[in-house]
């Protein structure tokens, strides 16, 4: 005798429990694919761990945990009427009243009490059901998803606060008496966009845009000058005065104003009788997400083929994640990370590996990630176009407890992938051979030559090349020279330059390239030879060439007042590329290297000492004194954007807040006992871990043996900072090859700053060029090959 399907619940009832309010509920996706209630047999919840599983998957958790009883969760469309009405947002949020109504389909919710292995079926709900499972149930379906939890799905635009400089706001009567239309800016001849400044009552017109449109930037010329804080922009007042755009200068935001009727009755202007006719900045900003209208790097306007299938999946915004989708998209597009996550991991595997809440385990949601991106599964066209997979559960684990990935707000591309390889290599770190990031990775080489005519070398490792754009080696020089003539002749007749008039310079990479290798002065430098600070000559160099070689354009400069700014630059790239001239040479015959020990016989190494000028300008935007102080000695006190760019890029280096080391792996190899090494090396270690070994111990062979045993990653670490000694050509957790590469991706980037506007990615892939816009997938029309912030280059092979 069987029993029956109510026995069989009751006989597990011991592994059914009940939700506290301290648990975290799985409802809305599998924990080891993008599977949804929506999905083809709805989606699985485990009544013992609140994690959900999709069809596929949930005989997997029941084999690994013994957990045989589960809320189904089934969801199916309902009809739409044909007349549904469209409704155009009102305010910059999504899943709230008046935000982004994406005219989602109305979906039917089922449930069913399931029994594994052999997935006997209860209706839900059931009187006949035991109180325990009905209790557990609505607990689940009442509380609020952990999905929902960490990754919010409304973004709302932040509040106005009030101005500082609202109540003591001093108003001139100068006799201004500002008509109620007809407005025109007091230096130029534009009719809109223009600002009432509060304190004068003047009219000047507003910020010229990136792109040239806008402003002539005169209301913001009349603040420097005059200090007077408040302006109003017209054409945004309206009998109801709290949708008025009202900007602070000196607080540089917008703002609100309680006193705004009485300070525009002071310039007679009746606001009960005004019309709206101006964009506020928010509804602006509101327009742009609304229009994504960016149209070069986007490509709008172009007629952007839909694909779909395998490797054309797109990535769901989770609100301000393009930073994040373009970078992944690239990334997953490489061979090391497909080979490590899709081709040589399945997800059975991955889960089998992961730890008892395989959400937080990073191995499971990298290999979700890229199953999700490349198996095809989730990349079908949907009334033409296809809804992507939403990366939460990733993105939660890789932002773990990093204040700004963890947060809504847009971040640096940069950044993100250089903390993204940093985590995917711990996560690798007892197993280097299978870590994809190496793939990306390479040593820099870089020659120090002191006046006294003596070398030292240096070697750092990283992922990324950092390159200036030298706007003095733009090749349209002539053009430019005749764009500025004709801008400054408008300028002074207040006429308006239309967009398709504007000449941007034209750098090429080589020129770039050039730039990193160039010789550089380099203060402060302590000379062993000399037994001084003295200034030295530097050059770069490639000691290594990485698989993939990835550029980082240093679009966003520092002005005067350490204000960024990004230029409005064009890079000409070339499709291959060869810098094997780039390749260092290390210690060449007849030169001799910079002594460790001083004319006097002090050890004192050849080391550099931070630029206390650098440092204190750091340290003066809020940076700390010790990561300046580390973001100068390892730019060589190039400057202070080129510390910045190194600080920015490494302020997630678990040794970031060690203290800084005056004794250098030069002289410590140095002293190494060459007969101690040639020992360890009979025993079969390599001789850069034998050195590293023997260092760490103070040259007790004993003691280094315990040491290489403790650390199995020494012989994939690649951090040998200095080394005047003869230098190794590689490093055995680095990849070398030819220095001959081909593009094969680029992320771009539009907007002021990289912590705001958009970030698209373009990559090459089946022989043409493809655009992952967040969940759009397209064949590419006009790549923005010039407009890249960073750039993808994959090594030629043979």
């Amino acid at each position: 005798m069987f029993p029956s399907p109510m026995e069989l619940l009751r006989s597990h009832l011991s592994r059914v429990r009940i939700p506290e309010p301290t648990n975290r509920i799985y409802k809305s996706e599998c924990c080891i694919s993008f599977d949804t209630p929506r999905s083809e047999g709805g989606l699985y919840v485990d009544l013992s761990s609140f994690l959900a599983f999709g069809k596929e998957y949930v005989g997997w958790n029941y084999e690994k945990t013994g957990n045989p009883v589960y809320l189904r969760i089934q969801q199916r469309p309902k009809p739409v009427p044909e007349d549904r009405p469209l409704k155009k947002p009102t305010l910059l949020a999504i899943g709230v009243d008046g935000g982004f109504d994406y005219q989602e389909t109305d979906y039917e919710e089922t449930h069913n009490i399931v029994i594994l292995p052999d997935y006997v079926s209860l209706p839900f709900p059931s009187v006949e059901l035991p109180e325990k499972v009905r209790l557990a149930v609505d607990a689940i379906l009442i509380a609020e998803g952990a999905e929902r939890k960490e990754q919010l799905a409304a973004w709302t635009a932040e509040k106005k606060k009030v101005s500082a400089y609202v109540m003591n706001l001093q108003q001139i009567n100068s006799g201004v008496v500002v008509p109620p239309s007809g407005w025109k800016c007091c230096k130029c001849d534009k009719t809109d966009n223009l600002w009432l400044n509060l304190t004068d009552g003047m009219i000047f017109c507003g910020r010229r845009n990136w792109d040239g449109s806008g402003g002539n930037n005169h209301a913001i010329e009349h603040y420097n000058e005059t200090k007077y804080p408040l302006a109003v922009k017209l054409g945004t007042i309206t009998a109801d005065l709290v949708g008025a755009d009202v900007f602070s200068y000196p607080e540089d935001d917008t703002v609100e104003d309680p006193l705004l009727a009485q300070h525009l009755a002071f310039f007679g202007i009746d606001f009960s009788s005004l019309q709206k006719t101006e964009m506020t900045t928010a509804e602006r900003e509101l327009d742009q997400n609304t229009n994504f209208d960016w149209n070069r790097i986007q490509e709008s306007g172009q007629e952007v083929e839909p694909l779909f299938g395998p490797g054309y999946t797109g990535l769901v915004n989770l609100g301000n994640s393009c930073y994040m989708a373009s970078t992944i998209q690239v990334v997953f597009t490489t061979r090391a990370f497909i080979s490590r996550y899709y081709e040589h991991q399945s997800l059975k595997m991955a889960f089998a590996m992961a730890t008892s809440d395989p959400t937080l385990d990073l191995n499971m949601q990298l290999t979700k990630l890229a199953h999700g991106l490349l198996s095809g599964k989730y990349s079908v066209p949907i009334q033409e176009k296809q809804e992507g997979v939403p990366p939460r559960m990733f993105k939660t684990v890789i932002a773990a407890n990093h204040p700004e990935f963890s947060s809504m707000r847009q971040q640096d591309a940069l950044e993100f992938f250089l903390h993204f390889l940093d985590q995917v290599e711990r996560v690798n770190s007892g197993k280097p051979e299978l870590d994809p990031s190496r793939s990306f990775k390479f040593i820099i080489e870089e020659r120090l030559q002191c006046p006294s005519g003596k070398v030292a070398y240096n070697k750092r490792s990283d992922y990324i090349l950092s390159l200036s754009i030298p706007l003095h080696e733009a090749t349209n020089k002539e053009q430019l020279e005749a764009f500025h003539k004709m801008k400054a002749e408008r300028k002074l007749e207040a006429k308006d330059i239309d967009r398709d008039e504007i000449v941007r310079p034209r750098v090429p990479l080589e020129a770039c390239l050039a730039s990193f290798s160039a010789p550089e002065e380099v203060h402060d430098f302590y000379s062993t030879s000399l037994n001084a600070k003295t200034t030295a000559i530097k050059t770069a160099n490639f000691a290594t060439f990485p698989d993939y070689l990835v550029l980082h354009m240093r679009k966003f400069v520092m002005e005067e007042g350490w204000v960024p700014k990004k230029l409005d630059v064009y890079i000409d790239v070339p499709d291959v590329i060869d810098i094997t001239h780039m390749r260092g040479k290390g210690l060449q015959p007849g030169e001799e290297l910079l002594p460790e020990t001083g004319p006097d016989g002090d050890v004192e190494h050849t080391h550099l000492v931070a630029s206390e000028d650098i440092v204190s300008k750091l340290a003066a935007m809020g940076f700390n004194y010790l990561h300046c102080q580390k973001a100068a000695i390892n730019t060589a006190n190039a400057g202070v954007e080129e510390a910045m760019t190194w600080l920015l890029s490494h302020m997630n280096d678990p040794d970031i807040d060690d203290p800084i080391s005056h004794r250098s792996d030069a002289m410590e190899l140095q002293f190494v006992d060459e007969t101690s090494v040639e020992t360890l090396i009979s025993f079969g270690f390599q001789e850069d871990v034998a050195r590293k070994a023997l260092k760490a111990s103070g040259g007790d062979i004993e003691k280094a043996t315990d040491w290489i045993f403790s650390h199995p990653e020494a012989s994939a670490s690649a951090d040998t900072d200095a080394t005047s000694s003869g230098m190794q050509a590689g490093d055995p957790g680095v990849p070398d090859g030819i220095g001959r590469y081909k593009l094969m991706a680029l992320v771009s980037h539009i907007g002021t700053s990289t912590h705001c506007g958009h970030y698209v990615a373009h990559v090459h892939k089946d022989g043409r060029w493809v655009i992952f816009n967040d969940s759009k997938v397209g064949a590419s029309v006009d790549p923005p090959k010039d407009m890249g912030y960073l750039y993808f280059y994959e090594r030629i092979d043979g």
